[in-house]
């Protein structure tokens, strides 16, 4: 039988390239294709890009694989970017990674993959998909929670899941580290990337202001205190204590917190020691994406996740459209607008929506 071929989105990080190597030695035809989504040069007018790519160039080269670049720098900007920059605007906390995967690696890069002749495309996601003989294509969880990234995939289609492929979902992290070395892979000891989706690590303030322009303005108790003055309401989430600037204002008894933000008179809320102010009964989340799981039109239980590094909750849901209701069978701590509400059953990723509004 002719081989199948598979597109592994190589990022020049060890995840994609031990998914390449995985997926060659399981027979397929492999090709490596690397995503340009960010482009800047840095003080030496060199592409901040290269070096992942050169990554990319040795692990293929090692592998005897092809690969190709694709630059979709534009539909980054258009895609996500914007969304990006919008959503601090409004004083909310986006995430940008969920919309990379629905809106780039899963939109774009699919489709080129499927141009270049592709049977199946593939990524080094630790998530699993389970392509189900009822003719629906799941999401579902891996044996490293700690590295589940089904939470960034939860806007993901169903439609879009049809030929993906994800190699480590049955691997934790060190397994996939001693792979790489027993293969000798340039990647091996390649730290993780972190920041933002494509752009990278970067003092995140002096790069929200080249696009944002900053208003300070005062920061006040929830009993009108007035204790300091922000540099910005975009530069502070809930339930934020770095970075405030108000150390000593109350001794050593507590630390101060983000407790809620003020768009129309620029004022930052904080409290100080007593967190009962964050915990948060109910939340609305809008656009609501649902993985091969058909919701029921009653009231359901499942359990939720409202940031990445958090155990799941159990909550009931109640929709309205694409609007669902998601009240907690326990306060939740510093959940945020702009961030994802994304459903589990024991098994699966359900799906999710973005978050708009919270109850206390």
């Amino acid at each position: 039988m002719e081989k199948k071929t598979v597109v592994v989105g190589m990022s020049g990080g060890v995840d994609s390239s031990v998914a390449a190597l995985l997926l060659k030695e399981q027979g397929y035809n492999v090709l490596g294709l690397y995503m340009l989504n960010w482009e800047e040069e840095d003080i030496n007018g060199a592409c901040t890009a290269e070096n992942d790519f050169v990554d990319v160039q040795r692990v293929c080269s090692l592998l005897d694989i092809p690969y190709y670049s694709v630059n979709f720098a534009k539909e980054y900007q258009d895609r996500v970017f914007k969304y990006f920059l919008e959503e601090y605007k409004a004083g909310r906390t986006p995430n940008p990674d969920v919309l990379c995967n629905r809106e780039i690696k899963f939109g774009p890069f699919r489709q080129y993959a499927l141009s270049l002749g592709a049977d199946y495309i593939a990524t080094g996601h630790y998530c699993g998909v389970d392509h189900n003989k009822d003719g629906h294509h799941y999401l579902t969880k891996v044996k490293d929670q700690n590295k589940d990234q089904t939470y960034f995939l939860n806007q993901v289609r169903e439609e879009q899941l049809k030929e993906v492929l994800f190699p480590l979902s049955s691997l934790d992290k060190s397994e996939v580290r001693a792979i790489a070395e027993k293969h000798g892979l340039a990647t091996a000891k390649k730290k993780d990337s972190t920041g933002i989706c494509f752009i990278g690590e970067r003092n995140f303030r002096q790069f929200l202001q080249t696009y944002l322009p900053a208003q300070n303005g005062k920061i006040l108790t929830l009993e009108g205190e007035e204790v300091g003055e922000h540099i910005g309401l975009m530069y502070y989430t809930i339930g934020q204590r770095k970075g405030l600037d108000l150390g000593g204002k109350k001794g050593e008894s507590g630390r101060w917190f983000v407790v809620k933000k003020d768009m129309q008179n620029n004022v930052l809320f904080v409290s100080h020691g007593d967190e009962s102010p964050l915990y948060s009964k109910a939340c609305t989340a809008e656009k609501c994406n649902w993985i091969g799981y058909i919701p029921p039109s009653t009231p359901f239980e499942c359990t939720a996740k409202f940031r990445y590094r958090q155990q799941e909750q159990k909550v009931l849901v109640t929709l309205d459209g694409d609007t669902a209701r998601v009240e907690f069978k326990e306060k939740q701590r510093a959940v945020t607008e702009g961030q994802y509400a994304v459903f589990y059953d024991s098994t699966r990723c359900l799906g999710g929506g973005v978050i708009t509004k919270v109850e206390y």
